[in-house]
């Protein structure tokens, strides 16, 4: 198969796909179905949510390695790179600026008003997410019942999210075998709007030669992996010493990318733990800060990476300047959290691919699906008891944050408007607010 689209159309794409990729994993996730499903028709529904199911499984952004997922599978290696590299190069830009800027200027009220007007919009951007895939995915009253349950797992009982993810794997085996009919993957014809025109990568296009699993690739990637992670690690040595800032946490988010599961928020529990109570690169407050930026600019959830990889470098430069280090230090935090990322997609995408069509592969897959939206219906959930509540529940109520939480999901769900008008205008709401008030 070779791909319709051309390189520089693809490149154009993911380049504004990464300045417009707000609202957590769920929203980019929605933007891409939106722009490459339904809108171009790049990509069929079913061949979308195979990678989908593919990347929720895997340690670390699930959104950015889907996009290298589609790149990788368009455009060969490099379509892959820019597809994902292109994810998160505008959230590194602006998270450096803005950790400059926070480190280097004192607190500005507008700045904190802006951010309480777009924190609701975000609760209604992953809710919508939530509705938006539920309706395609919970097919039948099973798939729906994983989907509450993984709901209530994770917002009642507390169970950690890599075994709602391996349950609901296990039921999707189970069901495979003794339900096969409930656990049919969906496919782009027997989707909503099955009568549109076929996508350019169809659900029965033949995977093209570069996504067929040879051995030999296998190992060619793996080594090419392991030479740049040890590269940029040498090459931060050699600028600030072995014992430079740098370099520890070149070493920390290269655990933290291999080690932790479940997305953002399972990463950032271990993030805190390091970067505030281990290492002290950032205090409690800091940290918190850096989430509300990373809640409020394009890009992965987990690009808060940037603002920590800045702000302790900052703080702990040594040999450097304070600038020279905070830049370092938003390097190698962020290098070394999404390198795996690329790893786990150009190593194991074409085994993926050679699963379609096979249920024995597929009723996993759809399972975990269906439990991915409870998980996002319970970020929502997560999200709106901060927005809602911004004191805790013993606090007074925000009512405003109601109502532009309220308006933003219906003018998504009426009026399909695009994520970052919908961002704009709480930005510019919660600033209106703040000058009359």
């Amino acid at each position: 198969m070779t791909s319709v689209v051309s390189f520089g159309t693809a490149f154009r794409f993911w380049l504004k796909l990464g300045f417009i990729s707000f609202g957590g994993p769920a929203g980019q996730i929605a933007v891409m179905h939106q722009e490459l499903v339904e809108r171009r028709r790049w990509i069929s529904e079913g061949r979308f949510l195979h990678a989908l199911n593919y990347c929720m499984l895997l340690p670390g952004p699930e959104a950015q390695q889907l996009a290298t997922y589609i790149g990788w599978l368009m455009h060969r290696t490099w379509g892959g790179f820019i597809a994902g590299g292109l994810f998160v190069l505008p959230a590194f830009i602006i998270l450096t600026l803005l950790s400059w800027a926070y480190v280097a200027h004192a607190a500005n009220p507008a700045v904190a008003a802006v951010f309480a007007g777009i924190k609701p919009v975000v609760v209604a951007i992953v809710a919508f997410a939530a509705w938006r895939i539920g309706k395609k995915v919970l097919r039948n009253w099973l798939l729906g019942a994983i989907a509450v349950a993984a709901f209530l797992s994770l917002s009642v009982f507390e169970i950690p999210f890599p075994l709602v993810i391996l349950l609901a794997g296990l039921l999707g085996w189970g069901g495979g075998r003794f339900l096969p009919r409930y656990f049919a993957a969906v496919t782009g014809h027997s989707a909503k709007g099955g009568n549109r025109q076929p996508a350019l990568i169809d659900d029965d296009t033949p995977a093209p030669e570069h996504a067929r699993y040879r051995p030999s690739r296998l190992l060619a990637v793996i080594g090419l992996a392991a030479g740049t992670w040890i590269g940029m690690l040498t090459l931060l040595a050699a600028i600030e010493g072995w014992t430079g800032t740098s370099v520890a946490m070149g070493w920390f988010f290269t655990k933290a990318a291999l080690l932790t599961f479940g997305g953002a928020y399972a990463v950032l529990p271990y993030v805190y733990q390091g970067a505030v109570e281990r290492f002290g690169w950032l205090t409690p407050g800091q940290m918190i800060d850096g989430l509300a930026l990373g809640e409020t600019t394009p890009g992965p959830l987990i690009m808060v990476v940037t603002f920590v990889g800045f702000v302790g470098a900052w703080a702990h430069a040594s040999g450097l300047s304070p600038l020279a280090a905070g830049v370092l230090g938003a390097l190698s935090a962020t290098y070394f959290t999404f390198l795996p990322s690329f790893l786990f997609i150009f190593a194991g995408a074409p085994l993926v691919e050679a699963t379609r069509g096979n249920l024995k592969f597929t009723a996993p897959l759809t399972a975990i699906t269906a439990a991915v939206v409870g998980v996002i219906a319970n970020l929502a959930l997560f999200f709106a008891s901060h927005v809602f509540w911004p004191q805790g529940f013993e606090g007074q109520f925000d009512w405003l944050s109601l109502v532009l939480f309220a308006a933003a999901f219906i003018v998504l769900v009426r009026f399909n408007v695009g994520v970052v008008s919908i961002v704009v205008a709480g930005a510019l709401i919660g600033l209106i607010v703040h000058l009359m008030w």
